[in-house]
């Protein structure tokens, strides 16, 4: 047995939208164009980040034994400072007054 309420919602589902511009369905597709455009402007972003990452990624590897090397090659450096003082006192004991 149907109800009055389950015969009218029934009646309601299977009613067809009306065509033309009677039909009410301007709201759905300004939502959609909302929607899709969106999703591009949020592709378009995240899609440069992505790609510029990957390079960075990519390039890793190369820049670390750069840095590798170049740590090498400024160990010497260490003691720079005490070489100095000790050239100072040197010189300063080359001194002699006229």
């Amino acid at each position: 047995m149907m109800t009055h309420l389950s015969a009218m919602t029934a009646a309601f589902l299977t009613k067809p939208l009306p065509a033309g511009p009677d039909n009410h369905d301007t709201g759905w597709v300004i939502g959609y164009i909302m929607f899709f455009v969106t999703v591009v402007a949020v592709v378009a972003l995240v899609v440069p980040i992505l790609l510029l990452a990957y390079k960075i990624g990519n390039q890793a590897p190369g820049i670390d034994g750069s840095l590798q090397q170049s740590l090498e090659h400024t160990d010497g450096l260490v003691g720079l400072e005490t070489t100095i003082d000790h050239a100072t006192e040197i010189i300063g004991g080359l001194y002699r007054p006229e």
